[in-house]
């Protein structure tokens, strides 16, 4: 990730990456992947499993220790090639890679779907995931699951909301750790 004499921040992944409307993809800014890189690697998290955010895993710089101890759980199959990938189905959290069960300091998470049932699902591949203690979750979702995203990972909302172009409203982020980074306002996210 780069930038501009103007400030502008470029993404590689952005530009080699169209949004697929049967996944149901909507990538963030350019900007919001650099502020969520960024609290990544200031979170202390040395393994990072990335449910449903390839634009986050792929922007994890290449060749890094943390890239390479990190995967990507997505339906896409067009990661595949991507050593660190496991095709991952939300509606089959059983189903996950057995040998990296309970292996992860941190997760990241963007369904592409926001109801409750498919958080449930997405909550439950966190918790197979992640390493019993001390593990770090950060969410992407609409405000008003607040209630539930609290009982099923214990997430709290953050000040920085991301920016995602192609969306038509607005989501927050959640976390249930208190942010470096994300703890300030998004510039890109008029305030209500």
């Amino acid at each position: 990730m780069g930038s501009d004499v103007q400030g502008e921040v470029h993404n590689a992944f952005l530009k080699g990456h169209t949004e697929l409307a049967h996944h149901n993809q909507y990538w963030y800014s350019a900007r919001t992947i650099q502020k969520l890189v960024q609290e990544l690697q200031d979170c202390g998290a040395s393994s990072i499993a990335f449910l449903s955010t390839p634009s986050i895993y792929f922007s994890l710089p290449k060749g890094s220790e943390l890239r390479g101890k990190s995967w990507l759980f997505d339906f896409d199959d067009q990661w595949a090639e991507e050593p660190n990938f496991a095709k991952y189905d939300y509606k089959a959290p059983e189903e996950l890679p057995q040998r990296l069960l309970g292996t992860f300091d941190a997760v990241v998470i963007d369904p592409p779907f926001i109801t409750e049932e498919v958080w449930e699902k997405y909550a439950e591949a966190a918790k197979l995931l992640l390493q019993p203690e001390g593990s770090k979750v950060v969410c992407s979702t609409v405000a008003e699951n607040m209630g539930f995203m609290d009982r099923l990972l214990a997430v709290k909302p953050v000040p920085f909301k991301p920016s995602i172009p192609n969306l038509v409203y607005q989501y927050t982020l959640f976390t249930n750790f208190e942010p470096t980074v994300l703890c300030e306002l998004n510039p890109e996210v008029p305030e209500e």
